[in-house]
């Protein structure tokens, strides 16, 4: 990579039409090589409680957790936009918020990432007042399992689907930088991204969005339990895990992942 991305380049692109890559990380090494592929942005997820701690959700994740991985992964940072997940009930009011969002951005940290809809647009707006940069992560939020009854497809009917766009654009009016939707219908990502005036990542959410993110042991075929649909393996025919890091890059920006299998109607 031979300048480092920031929230500004990641607009460009989507002004120009160019799609961007997101990979998990949560150590220097895997940092280190994601980055030197030219893959655009990198993602400390809460998701390492279950890739790297074992558990079955992203809840017993601790904000010391995510400030650990987080040191790690910008140490071998070689130039990709950091992001950091906040953790679960870390940011349940704007003080702890700010609280746990600094400890982040310390950390090494150029942006957090919360879930969560309309109701987050003050706490989006504090953050982005005290020098934070927010993704928002919407449609099925990992860290709201219970309340959905499991890992399910969200907006499928319509009011829900009017719902997810009406947020999505109130907290982009808030300070929003990125929105990032999860398994949700392909129409209705397309939707939203042409809606929305800040770049928009997808994960099960087809190939319309501005970028693409996996779980970076998701894409390289370490499986446990179900696979995802919208996984690919991108480590199978390549013979090395650069060489995949650069094929997930290349298959993004081209279009050509995620294909149609790996979204829902």
């Amino acid at each position: 990579m031979t300048a480092a991305v920031t929230l500004n380049t990641l607009r460009q692109l989507k002004a120009q039409g160019q799609k961007f890559a997101c990979l998990t990380a949560y150590d220097a090494s895997f940092s280190h090589a994601i980055s030197q592929a030219g893959i655009e942005v990198i993602l400390v997820g809460d998701s390492l409680g279950m890739v790297i701690q074992g558990h079955d959700s992203t809840l017993p994740v601790t904000l010391d957790d995510m400030v650990y991985h987080t040191r790690c992964v910008a140490r071998g940072n070689q130039g990709s936009l950091l992001m950091a997940d906040l953790p679960f009930m870390t940011y349940g009011d704007e003080s702890a918020a700010l609280t746990s969002a600094a400890a982040l951005m310390r950390a090494g940290a150029h942006m957090v990432k919360l879930e969560g809809g309309q109701w987050l647009a003050p706490t989006v707006t504090s953050l982005r007042r005290n020098g934070v940069p927010c993704c928002l992560h919407m449609g099925l939020t990992p860290q709201s399992v219970h309340v959905f009854g499991g890992y399910k497809v969200q907006g499928r009917q319509e009011a829900a689907a009017q719902q997810l766009l009406e947020d999505a654009l109130i907290l982009e009016q808030a300070g929003a930088d990125l929105i990032l939707l999860e398994c949700v219908p392909r129409q209705l990502a397309e939707s939203l991204t042409k809606a929305a005036q800040v770049p928009v990542i997808g994960i099960g959410a087809g190939a319309s969005t501005d970028g693409q993110v996996l779980v970076l042991q998701d894409m390289l075929g370490l499986h446990h339990g179900k696979v995802a649909r919208f996984v690919k393996n991108f480590l199978k025919g390549q013979d090395s895990i650069e060489a995949a890091l650069r094929a997930y890059r290349e298959a993004v920006r081209l279009g050509h992942f995620p294909a149609l299998e790996h979204g829902f109607e």
